[in-house]
């Protein structure tokens, strides 16, 4: 008879809307024996999926050595284990903790990929990242508070880069973060923007020039659960990629270019 493998599946739950988690999250989440999910941060919607018997664990509530456990045991006596993270679990997602614990007791740990809020935020804002003949590059970072940031991170620094920039658990902190970017080289009238719980019922869409950010989000009371995203994406004009002009060749296309 072959074992069973002791597995928890680390599934990325989207941004919020119910209908944003991926078919095979969705999936895993109709059989799984228990699922430990991420608090507030995951729509109770999604919750639904699972079966009527399934055991619901809210990690707000439990340390790491408390989830590990948790999942680890259930594992062990070979139920379907689902650790539910918002978004994709591979930004700011806390996994890499809990695989290593976990294959410490030799559960194996498989990743199912998500919408990330990162996404989210572009579609709410209907934009692109990337602007031809201004940017090709993202950065996705988050202003240092309890959990430092490595000095060479530092806002003021990624300023000078002149790329998109998306800041991640910022939202309590916009006014030193836009003050540490301006610092930086931008310019105060840099667009930028904030979506408060993208894709969610609630969601706040908020724009604004960086200098002025952060009065504009204390006016809507937005304080956590948000993008922010300051550059050129946010009014790129009438730039335009070469990819579909009429005289740019590539595989599928003769042109003069």
């Amino acid at each position: 008879m072959i074992e069973k493998a002791k597995t928890v599946n680390f599934v990325g739950a989207g941004p919020g809307a119910p209908d944003l988690i991926t078919v095979r999250g969705s999936e895993l989440l109709k059989t799984a024996d228990l699922v430990v999910y991420a608090g507030s941060l995951v729509n109770p919607e999604i919750l639904e999926i699972c079966r009527d018997d399934c055991i619901i664990m809210d990690s707000a509530f439990m340390s790491l050595e408390e989830q590990v456990s948790a999942m680890a045991v259930s594992a062990e006596t070979g139920s379907s284990v689902v650790r539910l993270h918002t978004g994709d679990p591979s930004l700011y997602g806390a996994v890499a903790e809990q695989k290593r614990l976990l294959e410490e007791r030799g559960i194996e740990v498989r990743f199912v990929p998500g919408v990330s809020s990162l996404q989210a935020t572009a579609a709410a804002l209907g934009i692109q990242y990337t602007v031809p003949g201004e940017t090709q590059t993202l950065i996705c970072t988050r202003k240092g508070g309890r959990t430092p940031v490595p000095e060479r991170e530092s806002l003021d620094k990624l300023a000078d880069h002149g790329s998109t920039i998306v800041l991640f658990l910022t939202a309590g902190q916009v006014k030193e973060a836009t003050d540490e970017l301006i610092k930086g080289g931008l310019d105060p009238k840099t667009p930028a923007a904030c979506v408060y719980r993208a894709s969610w019922d609630d969601e706040i869409i908020v724009r604004s020039d960086l200098s002025g950010l952060a009065e504009a989000m204390r006016e809507r009371g937005i304080d956590h659960q948000a993008l922010i995203v300051v550059g050129k994406c946010l009014d790129p004009g009438e730039a335009s990629s070469l990819l579909y002009d009429s005289g740019f060749s590539h595989r599928f296309r003769e042109g003069s270019l």
